[in-house]
């Protein structure tokens, strides 16, 4: 799993002109499932996600969570975060997951963050075209890849 994960003081999802969801102060997450993704990787980067301490604590020190915060996680499945733009200019995504095995991880990662996080995850709508607006806050945006796990 690869994940784009911003602070926000607010982000929303549009779908068909029509807000799906809103959050203010929280995190955006953008994330792109690929075949070899397990539970092994969900749990990993659920925990990870919610336990980031990239919000300001008193002394203006990136050092609180969004757990500690009590702020709200927008979850937004992107297949084009695995990309590939090795040979050519036309992005090849065949790395990315089809929605048979796309959809059920990405419930399970809404699932997973709803336990760690200790409340509702928003979402963004599978497959849909989606438009996302957010406020970016810092701006602060970490990459991370399961795969990889720098």
């Amino acid at each position: 799993m690869k994940a784009v994960i911003q602070r926000v003081t607010q982000a929303s999802v549009t779908t068909g002109g029509n807000i799906k969801s809103r959050i203010q102060t929280g995190l955006l997450v953008f994330i792109g499932i690929e075949d070899a993704d397990s539970n092994e990787d969900i749990e990993w980067l659920s925990n990870k996600i919610v336990n980031l301490r990239i919000f300001d604590d008193d002394n203006n020190v990136p050092n609180i969570s969004v757990k500690d915060i009590n702020g709200d996680i927008l979850l937004v499945s992107q297949f084009t975060l695995h990309a590939s733009t090795k040979k050519g200019n036309r992005p090849s995504y065949i790395k990315a997951s089809k929605p048979d095995i796309a959809v059920p991880l990405y419930e399970k990662m809404i699932q997973q963050l709803e336990q760690d996080l200790g409340k509702k995850i928003h979402t963004g709508e599978f497959g849909a075209d989606m438009k996302v607006n957010l406020l970016n806050d810092g701006p602060v945006t970490i990459l991370i890849d399961t795969k990889n796990k720098e």
